[in-house]
């Protein structure tokens, strides 16, 4: 069996769970929704690539060279960004371990007590203290843990993210605690290489037309009219976003904030994160210090064949007792809301085996047995450890 069982060494990120990809070793990582993600990229480059090759050439000699060298410096700052916010882990938070998720029940379990059959359990919230105020904590029931504050759990990538914003299918990937300012960037930046390219595709055509004519000049360079129909259907969504970015950044709030209304509800709750100072929040967001990632994606964990059933391992040493293992499971169960209370449980077990009532009823088969030391002695053991 040893020589069959042969642990391999693997990245953490192929055994990460939720709904991402990843590429490079681990080193990127995407939503698996892409296609809108593929779609900006198109756009962009489209649009960049015409006018750098309709208008910057006429621009750079009737005008000034220096406009297509910030077009270029702009456009790859944009890219920058871009890939920046869509490749970067946005602050995934990593899931509870069986052993952490079941101590977490256990101690859900004693603070709630015996909930009674067909009432509701209580809300699994904790309640922590920021600035002077009961900030509330959920618990997640998919990755079993108790969200940080600020903290919620996307729907599309499955996982919880820290300091959620929201899930942005234009860049593929969430946007949270590390990659805001990136995110943000992107916006501000790609607004204001829309408005240049706009901007000078209206210089460009009115240059023409004093020369020209402004029907020969739009048959002359159809790209041109291309990019101003782009640019002003994109202008208005792209600079819209940005401000409303930048009215969230002055109130150190987030999308997901804003949409629920946690601070401006009926109680006018104030919001603790902020520091009633534009300038401050401002400095706080996008100056702030990088968080590093806790997922450790590239680190080296060892893969077990035999991990997949741990069981076989556990009953391995006692093949002879395995018939009584079917009751220990189903025993347990229904004590662990009681394991302060065994006496009280101690009934019904007996009125589910009849043959078991009590100790007494067990000496009988174990004095009448010429072989006390046989493996039969064994089974009426773990029925007793079961029980408590």
């Amino acid at each position: 069996m040893s020589a069959v069982m042969i642990a391999r060494k693997v990245r953490k990120w192929e055994k990460l769970p939720g709904k991402n990809t990843f590429c490079c070793d681990g080193r990127v990582m995407m939503a698996r929704q892409k296609g809108v993600f593929y779609l900006t990229l198109f756009l962009i480059i489209g649009t960049c690539s015409l006018f750098f090759g309709f208008e910057c050439p006429y621009l750079a000699v009737h005008l000034s060279p220096a406009i297509p060298v910030f077009a270029v410096l702009l456009f790859l700052f944009v890219m920058a960004m871009l890939l920046k916010t869509s490749f970067s882990d946005p602050g995934v938070l990593p899931r509870a371990l069986p052993e952490e998720a079941s101590f977490i029940e256990m101690e859900i379990e004693a603070a709630n007590g015996n909930v009674l059959a067909g009432q509701r359990p209580p809300p699994r919230i904790r309640n922590v203290q920021i600035n002077n105020q009961i900030v509330k904590l959920k618990y997640c029931y998919t990755c079993k843990i108790f969200r940080p504050p600020r903290a919620s759990h996307c729907s599309i990538c499955d996982n919880c993210v820290d300091r959620f914003d929201h899930h942005c299918p234009w860049v593929g990937n969430c946007v949270g605690k590390r990659n805001y300012r990136y995110f943000y960037l992107f916006t501000l930046s790609l607004s204001l290489l829309t408005i240049y390219i706009f901007a000078f595709d209206i210089v460009h055509v009115v240059l023409r037309s004093v020369h020209s004519g402004f029907v020969n000049t739009l048959k002359e360079t159809p790209g041109t009219v291309l990019e101003v129909l782009v640019c002003f259907f994109t202008l208005w969504s792209v600079v819209g976003l940005t401000g409303f970015h930048t009215y969230l950044i002055s109130l150190n709030q987030t999308t997901n904030e804003d949409i629920k209304g946690s601070w401006s509800g009926k109680n006018r709750v104030q919001n603790p994160y902020s520091h009633k100072h534009i300038i401050k929040n401002c400095c706080e967001v996008l100056c702030g210090p990088t968080y590093p990632s806790v997922l450790d994606r590239r680190g080296v964990m060892i893969e077990d064949p035999s991990s997949p059933a741990p069981s076989d391992a556990s009953t391995a040493p006692t093949t002879k007792t395995s018939p009584p293992a079917p009751q220990t499971t189903k025993s347990t169960a229904p004590l662990i809301p009681n394991e302060h209370t065994p006496d009280e449980a101690k009934p019904s077990i007996g009125a589910g085996t009849q043959k078991t009532n009590s100790p007494k009823e067990e000496k009988p088969p174990s004095s009448s047995n010429p072989h006390p030391s046989s493996p039969n002695a064994v089974a009426p053991t773990v029925i007793k450890e079961s029980a408590h």
